[in-house]
């Protein structure tokens, strides 16, 4: 046994011998070739390009956690609640709804709208601007896009069920305090003001859709109407900066305090609405 061990060291040895002078000429080699790769190239190292950003996808979110958003021009006015009449206007716009996607904006939302040049064929033309209006409901609704060009403000109302629109983008998904801001032709033209080359800027599906809280400052009167008085309720003007506590006092003369008792004036669509958009969602799957 004390044989066997003996010559299995020596040979354990001899192999390990033989094994280093091959390490060390694979090092040789190998510093060797590192020490003359840089004289043999002349060609500058490439550049450094940044990583593409990650793109990060919830996959937490589920469909029903998605925001539901009804258009209202689906929602018939009162004493209508289900003619036969809206029904077959519902249809109608769901089927142009498949061809042209109207997406989610409010009034204050930044838009930007493609439309055919009826004058030239095979033209468009694009326009950008603020949501001051909504309005109408089927068919005929509609929306009204405001921006200033050259120091004058333009408008544009356009038919939102039109087969002359091409497309509409949602340059900016916000609201305002108010449901309305036709006000804004009174006030200074800084608040009308979109660039018409304003990227898109991005927003989540889910949650709810920010208020943009700003309150603008008016021009000098006359104005086209009497905004400070109670029945418009406008909640962003600036009225301390452009009317006197006097003037502010005497409009609130034409306040009717007694509406908002009157229960015949409240009319509740949410059971209509949770049925319209069932049947809106329903067929636009089909």
């Amino acid at each position: 046994m004390a044989g066997c061990a003996k010559g299995l060291h020596k040979c354990m040895f001899s192999l390990r011998l033989l094994r280093n002078p091959r390490l060390q000429n694979e090092r040789f080699i190998s510093t060797s070739l590192r020490r003359q790769a840089p004289a043999h190239s002349s060609e500058e190292p490439p550049k450094f390009s940044p990583p593409p950003k990650p793109v990060i996808i919830d996959k937490t979110q589920t469909v029903a956690s998605l925001r539901k958003f009804l258009s209202p021009e689906f929602v018939p006015p009162r004493q209508r609640a289900d003619p036969f009449k809206f029904a077959i206007e519902r249809k109608d716009m769901i089927r142009r709804r498949k061809v042209l996607h109207i997406p989610e904006f409010y009034v204050g939302s930044i838009l930007a709208v493609t439309m055919a040049d009826p004058n030239a064929s095979g033209k468009v033309n694009r326009f950008v601007g603020i949501c001051i209006q909504r309005g109408g409901k089927g068919l005929g609704a509609t929306f009204v896009l405001r921006n200033i060009i050259d120091n004058q403000g333009v408008e544009i109302c356009y038919e939102m069920y039109s087969p002359r629109i091409q497309k509409i983008d949602v340059l900016k998904l916000e609201k305002r305090l108010d449901d309305n801001l036709m006000y804004l032709r009174d006030a200074l033209s800084e608040y009308s003001t979109v660039d018409p080359e304003m990227k898109p800027v991005p927003f989540s599906p889910t949650g709810e859709v920010p208020v943009n809280k700003i309150r603008v400052r008016m021009r000098p009167k006359p104005w086209s109407k009497r905004w400070e008085r109670p029945k418009f309720n406008i909640q962003g003007i600036r009225f301390d900066l452009a009317l006197t506590p006097e003037q502010m006092e005497h409009a609130q003369k034409w306040a009717q305090p007694w509406l908002e008792y009157d229960m015949l004036r409240e009319y509740d669509t949410s059971n209509l609405e949770e049925r319209i958009h069932s049947e809106v969602q329903r067929e636009m799957s089909k």
